[in-house]
């Protein structure tokens, strides 16, 4: 069941301590599927691992969770080779796709290995709604800050740019974080960049930014544009932006 237009629902959350199982979906995954339109069966999700490498154990928990959920829950792995025939026609069958974190370096090598760039347009194009968290955030973008080659942060610029914009995740819980988004905007690394405290998630139409949105009270989200001073020099001015809570 394909959402009236493009949406994407760009995180830096979705899970929490499950009851019984150890992760349960919080209540961004949930708005991803409210996104699609989808009502009278249950949602169908794909989960893309592809950051992290197609991680069995952890799918394994991710299946649980989408148990607990009632979803109808399934996966796209790349790893060692796709586990669909064909990826796209999977991909066009379901209401979401969600993507995990991880390496975001190495999950758009991965996708444009297989072609999976043009797909997972083509699947926004007609009205799946493209979700994830971290990894599978900043990749909607045309960047944005990432640990993907090593302990010391860096930018990443060549993003699927579905998003016309740059993107910072985990913005209140890695210290690091803030600081490099404003130098990268300042010097023009980073055009715009849409910002994510912990918990909270970024709905666009089409490539326009309508809400913000939380599972957690009391975070926000940012836009960072550079700004020029008197003087002539660049500088970052951060915007913030209040979620609507999802309770």
């Amino acid at each position: 069941m394909p959402a009236e237009q493009p949406t994407i629902l760009a995180t830096s959350g979705g899970f929490k301590p499950g009851v019984r199982t150890r992760l349960e979906f919080a209540r961004l995954i949930h708005h991803a599927a409210d996104l699609s339109g989808v009502s009278g069966r249950a949602p169908r999700v794909t989960y893309l691992g592809t950051a992290s490498g197609d991680q069995r154990w952890f799918s394994a928990e991710i299946d649980e969770a989408a148990r607990v959920a009632g979803f109808d829950f399934s996966h796209l792995n790349l790893f060692t080779m796709p586990n669909h025939p064909d990826p796209e026609a999977h991909l066009l069958e379901q209401d979401v796709v969600w993507v995990g974190g991880g390496s975001v370096v190495n999950l758009l090598a991965v996708w444009r290995a297989h072609g999976l760039d043009s797909v997972l347009h083509r699947v926004w194009q007609h009205g799946v709604v493209l979700a994830g968290v971290s990894a599978g955030s900043i990749c909607w973008y045309r960047g944005g800050t990432t640990d993907s080659f090593g302990p010391e942060l860096r930018a990443v610029t060549n993003g699927l740019a579905f998003l016309p914009f740059a993107n910072g995740v985990h913005y209140d819980s890695e210290e690091r974080r803030r600081p490099l988004v404003h130098r990268l905007v300042a010097d023009g690394t980073l055009g715009e960049t849409h910002c994510t405290d912990d918990g909270v998630g970024l709905v666009y139409h089409g490539t326009e930014l309508v809400e913000a949105v939380t599972e957690v009270r009391g975070k926000g989200a940012y836009i960072v544009t550079a700004e020029t001073d008197a003087s002539g020099a660049k500088a970052a001015s951060e915007k913030r932006l209040e979620p609507r809570f999802l309770g």
